[in-house]
């Protein structure tokens, strides 16, 4: 079987891998994430599943604990009434995340439990104990169901199982034994699960749409459309690559918990959400938990806040299998034209706060205008001045003239040329700049 850094991602697998990162987030943060891959055969479903328990995580449990208890958060019997003081002495161990998976012809025992049948057949010390099955093993883990459709239309009392494991989050489980007390216990299990729904008997919503309801994300994993795509896939090259990305995919992982409280949607997302579902008459309430849970996790991984894109991408997966493909690809259209709307408010405002930082500052802007209102007193005064002098070339020597009693009147001349219309005159003859007058 191929690892994770030798599956090639393509355009028909890309969503998979996008999903399932934001599922082992969601299980390293303690939230369970369930998903269903559906596909036609051979498209690399169960591969690329399978290939994800390389990368996860490794998490803390109390010591030799086969619930995998949280030292943090005790849940199991034998455990949960504990202190710290009382847990630190048992000690503490670092395991790999669960990863189990339950096959279409599983058993109801094997799945959630039975009688310890070697315990209670010892001749030295015989005794009633219980025999955990896959999804009490798998807290705080993964357990992965290939053939979905399968076991719905084969085994319902599995199914019910998975309807209670799956309900909540965390979900619970309930053991009931002969001989043994009925044990509840919380599961904080992510359920991954497979299915071809061109096969018999069909797509799981077709046959039970509560148990496809459960999944938060259904993704559509097609084949690959490019040559060079399937080249790479079967090329020496890839089955010798260095195991590297599966290093780096695990330090992602740990650096989005890290992220996980600082990356939320926004109150505009979480009113976006929720006009989707009424005005969309949408059935489920399960698609806006599932909106919401998924763009906080795709925002830590992604180290921003999310946004209308990340909500498109969700949406995409968390209404797949939630309503008709007509009324997904409407509520798509609707909220890309939604983000083109947002692009261009965004575009206008960038635009304003350009033109502003172009301005000078309040500093620049007062200087300016003292220094305008200066030199437009001197020029008018100088303006005035030199006009004044010109009508009146001599005001002393007029002064002294008007004082004379006995002075003639002053002769008056006719110009030597007869005076033209103004039609006939030129433009710079009869109108004059300040420059012109100043001269």
């Amino acid at each position: 079987m191929k690892n994770y850094s030798q599956i090639i991602r393509h355009s028909g697998n890309a969503s998979l891998f996008d999903i399932l990162d934001v599922s082992v987030t969601g299980s390293l943060t303690g939230t369970p994430i369930h998903i269903h891959a559906e596909g036609l055969r051979g498209t690399g479903k169960t591969t690329i599943i399978r290939a994800y328990k390389e990368v996860l995580p490794k998490i803390n449990r109390i010591k030799g604990c086969l619930y995998n208890c949280d030292p943090s958060n005790p849940h199991c019997p034998e455990h949960y009434n504990l202190t710290s003081e009382e847990i630190e002495k048992i000690g503490v161990e670092r395991i790999n995340m669960p990863f189990l998976e339950i096959s279409p012809s599983a058993k109801k025992g094997s799945v959630v439990g039975s009688i310890d049948l070697k315990k209670i057949s010892s001749k030295e010390s015989p005794e009633a104990a219980l025999l955990l099955g896959t999804i009490p093993k798998a807290h705080r883990g993964i357990v992965f169901i290939d053939e979905i459709n399968r076991i719905a239309d084969t085994s319902p009392e599995i199914v019910d199982l998975l309807l209670d494991a799956m309900g909540t989050k965390p979900g619970r489980i309930q053991i009931e034994e002969a001989g043994l007390p009925v044990t509840e216990i919380p599961v904080q299990v992510s359920i991954w699960a497979a299915s071809n729904p061109d096969e018999d008997p069909g797509p799981l919503e077709n046959i039970r749409r509560q148990l496809s309801d459960r999944f938060d994300f259904t993704v559509n994993v097609e084949r690959p459309l490019d040559t060079c795509v399937i080249n790479r896939i079967f090329s020496d090259e890839v089955l010798n690559v260095v195991n590297t990305a599966t290093i780096q995919k695990t330090k992602e992982f740990l650096e989005a918990k890290k992220n996980i409280n600082r990356f939320k949607p926004t109150q505009e997302i979480r009113d976006l959400l929720a006009s989707l579902y009424v005005n969309y008459g949408i059935e489920s309430l399960r698609y806006v938990e599932a909106a919401l849970l998924g763009t906080k996790i795709r925002g830590a991984l992604l180290k921003r806040n999310p946004n209308i894109e990340d909500v498109i991408f969700i949406t995409r997966y968390a209404l797949r299998h939630r309503v008709e493909m007509k009324d997904l690809n409407n509520i798509l259209q609707n909220l890309e034209e939604k983000k083109s709307l947002i692009k261009k408010d965004s575009i206008s405002v960038e635009t304003s706060i350009q033109n502003e930082n172009k301005l000078p500052d309040s500093t620049k802007v007062s200087e300016i205008n003292e220094n305008k209102n200066k030199n437009s007193k001197t020029f008018s005064f100088d303006f005035l001045k030199k006009l004044l002098q010109r009508f009146v070339p001599n005001a002393e020597s007029a002064k002294s003239s008007n004082t004379s009693s006995t002075a003639p009147n002053p002769s008056i001349k006719a110009p030597p040329q007869k005076a033209l219309p103004m039609d006939k005159l030129k433009i710079t003859e009869y109108v004059k700049t300040e420059e012109d007058l100043i001269k």
